[in-house]
């Protein structure tokens, strides 16, 4: 594990075995994929980022679970399920979706199947 992913989970701990989990599958389903620790998230990219991991408040505060991560990454149109906590468009044909989990057990096939199109989303762009 890098010493820059450790420091990101400073503040919470209990949350980096979740996000370990999540950068495995990422690993062992995807290839040529990057990793870059920035300040409030954590980036995965090909030749453009489609996938970042942090602690962003898509629920309120009663509402959110003691320990969790927010897994956002974009597509070119607006994912219909119960698991999004909130998606925008920020451009247009280009929505970003933000997944809250709580336990490494929601690092499923279906979740993994939206960060692949993610990804392939994301190295069509120009």
């Amino acid at each position: 594990m890098e010493q820059d992913v450790l420091c990101f989970f400073d503040k919470k701990p209990e949350a980096l075995p979740m996000y370990e989990a999540f950068e495995q599958k990422i690993f062992l389903e995807m290839d040529g994929v990057n990793v870059k620790v920035q300040k409030t998230q954590i980036a995965f990219s090909n030749r453009h980022n489609f996938a970042f991991v942090s602690f962003l408040p898509v629920r309120k505060a009663k509402e959110r679970p003691e320990v969790y991560i927010v897994v956002t990454f974009g597509l070119g149109y607006r994912l219909e399920s119960p698991r999004i906590d909130a998606a925008v468009e920020p451009y247009p044909g280009r929505w970003t979706h933000h997944v809250l989990l709580s336990k490494a057990g929601e690092i499923d096939d279906e979740l993994m199947g939206w960060i692949k199109e993610a990804a392939a989303f994301s190295d069509s762009k120009r």
